[in-house]
């Protein structure tokens, strides 16, 4: 995209919600995070941190890896390679949007 041709319509819906915005930013940073660490460090409920992991998974923007550790279930997310790529042109727009193209 050239600079001074950003098209708002071009965001990518997924990403571009605060929840889920919070969710790949963090998980661009980490190797994975639990439920628990991006409850904490978005400040979400668990309801609303459960939908937007999912709307990201259907996406295949993240991993999702489910388990036990001891008898305790545990989720972690990881972003994918496609995550990392939409990550990446989110930036990319996000940028051309504030000059910086």
């Amino acid at each position: 995209m050239k600079a001074g041709e950003f098209d708002a319509g071009a965001l990518d819906d997924v990403i571009h919600s605060k929840l889920r915005l919070g969710i790949m930013a963090y998980l661009s940073g980490v190797e994975s995070a639990t439920f628990g660490e991006l409850k904490e460090r978005t400040g979400a409920t668990d309801g609303n941190l459960s939908v937007s992991l999912r709307k990201l998974e259907d996406a295949g923007y993240i991993v999702i890896d489910k388990r036990f550790v001891g008898r305790r279930p545990q989720t972690r997310a990881c972003l994918s390679g496609a995550g990392r790529d939409a990550w990446l042109a989110y930036l990319d727009q996000m940028r051309s949007l504030l000059g910086g193209g």
